[in-house]
């Protein structure tokens, strides 16, 4: 039985605002949304809907690895073809590929001052 959570339509919007060719972690999207965790935004992941662009792909984990399930060859598949590279050790470099964060228009809807943001945004992996 999928599990969901009511903040899953936030953590999608969030989700929209990564670019091709950039990632973000699990923890880097609960960051932004009020009353979501790590765990929470990978349950939104899994339980994506088709037909809303929304791209899982982009989301993997604190240490820069796509978790290893059902789906990971399909997900790194997927960000080779954005142009996300890989370390030797299955890595994404955070540097090259990380994720800066939202947009202004998405920060003042979401009620987040961008001074609070940057403080938010310097506890990030990279």
């Amino acid at each position: 039985m999928a599990r969901e959570y009511k903040s899953f339509p936030a953590i999608y919007e969030l989700v929209k605002e990564i670019p091709a060719g950039q990632v973000a972690s699990y923890g880097m999207i609960a960051s932004l949304i009020k009353n979501a965790t790590p765990r929470i935004v990978g349950f939104a992941m899994a339980g994506t809907p088709s037909g809303q662009d929304i791209p899982w792909q982009r989301v993997i984990n604190s240490a820069g690895a796509i978790s290893e399930r059902d789906g990971a060859d399909r997900q790194r598949s997927f960000l080779k073809a954005e142009g996300i590279t890989f370390k030797p050790s299955g890595k994404v470099d955070w540097k090259k590929h990380r994720w800066q964060g939202p947009s202004e228009t998405w920060l003042t809807k979401a009620g987040i001052d961008f001074m609070d943001f940057l403080e938010i945004q310097a506890k990030w992996p990279g």
